[in-house]
């Protein structure tokens, strides 16, 4: 097992260091060295454990389809906070973030809409009172020494479903230039994910044959890295996270859907989501149908990507299963001991799981710790594996 770069690092500099842009230290060795070029993508897997998303917070937007560029309205005051907390949840506080990582988790998972607070003009330039904010959020999880991914989350689906293909691919690759330009100096703690959901989502607005958008959904991916890649510095080696077909797994593994080229070795992971998603939905949780699907969904994964030496991500697992997604020849009757069953098989296939969770439901935001005793244990044991 590879040994934890925060134990070496810990040996180098303090975690602000090298978490957080510093203008004293950004030419200094040891803040290249935290890029630790010398690991692979799988060796990231392994030290990112289990994740959880800090969901319904910065992709938090009421839309508005008639402001062509930002696809939202305006609320309140027009701070980030309006936005933050518009869908219910807290304001993000370094105590929340503490909690997170006192119960067990290395990873946070940031989604977020960028067209909040930007003006209608045409640029999509990208508020800096907003970049600001996220960059707090950012600077909470590193002082944790965690990682933190941040991405492109309904926003995606907003350019795709209203502007043709030419202004969707010239707005992300804006759109990801300037915010790779602005976390250009963090460590390889911060990792970029490129989109949610909706790459494949065009056939809701446009008429594509399934292998056109094929080269559209690849045509995204691979903007999104040149991007990046495109604003040297860290971001030259900063590992990416190239966001599957609807995130969905059956799709993501259809031999049409390609891994960018990149311009560094072992710097690429591919995301999914829920792999127990068609028996959830379907009210087929517990049994061991249920189990055979999840473990097939995982074999298309390693067939596809891991024998490959593409790590996978599993950016939204389930975290609470109610009483009525339940089979009726259920095995496992309990919310935790499913949650069980889905982490240890993601932990046998090497990907990273990240929960799905929205302020006070997983996890108290208020109260800064999981809310159910059973599910607390379950994530600090997976923790300390």
């Amino acid at each position: 097992m590879t040994m934890k770069k925060h134990s070496i690092l810990a040996l180098l500099c303090s975690s602000v260091l090298f978490c957080v842009a510093c203008d004293d230290f950004a030419n200094t060795s040891i803040v290249e060295e935290t890029m630790c070029v010398e690991l692979s993508a799988f060796d990231y897997a392994a030290e990112m454990g289990i994740g959880i998303n800090l969901g319904n917070t910065m992709e938090a937007y009421w839309e508005d389809s008639s402001n062509s560029t930002t696809g939202a309205q305006t609320i309140g005051s027009n701070t980030p906070q309006d936005y933050e907390t518009c869908w219910g949840a807290i304001e993000t506080t370094q105590e929340i973030i503490d909690g997170m990582k006192a119960a067990g988790f290395q990873t946070v998972r940031v989604p977020v809409y960028w067209g909040n607070m930007m003006e209608d003009d045409g640029t999509y330039t990208i508020s800096e009172e907003y970049f600001d904010r996220v960059g707090e959020i950012i600077d909470y999880c590193c002082a944790d020494d965690m990682y933190v991914v941040i991405n492109m989350h309904h926003y995606d689906e907003f350019l795709i479903t209203n502007h043709d293909k030419e202004e969707v691919i010239s707005a992300v690759g804006t759109l990801w230039t300037q915010i790779a330009e602005r976390y250009a100096d963090y460590s390889d703690y911060l990792i970029f994910e490129g989109f949610n959901e909706n790459l494949g989502s065009q056939q809701e607005s446009d008429s594509y044959t399934d292998d056109e958008l094929y080269d559209y959904v690849n045509e995204m991916n691979q903007t999104f890295v040149d991007a990046v890649r495109s604003t040297g510095g860290n971001n030259a080696e900063r590992l990416l996270i190239v966001s599957g077909y609807w995130t969905n797994i059956d799709k993501t593994t259809d031999a049409r859907f390609q891994i960018p080229e990149d311009s560094v070795e072992d710097r690429l992971m591919v995301s999914v989501h829920y792999i127990d998603n068609g028996y959830y939905w379907s009210n087929q949780i517990g049994g061991s149908d249920w189990l055979n699907y999840s473990q097939a969904q995982c074999d298309l994964l390693k067939q596809a990507f891991t024998d490959q030496g593409i790590p996978v991500f599993v950016g939204e697992c389930t975290s609470i299963y109610d009483a009525e997604r339940f089979s009726k020849d259920a095995i496992y009757m309990d919310s935790t001991d499913c949650l069980e069953q889905m982490l240890q098989l993601i932990d046998e296939y090497g990907f990273v799981p990240v929960l799905w969770d929205v302020c006070d439901n997983f996890y108290s935001r208020s109260e800064c710790k999981i809310a159910s005793d059973s599910d607390a244990q379950l994530i600090a044991s997976a923790g300390e594996a």
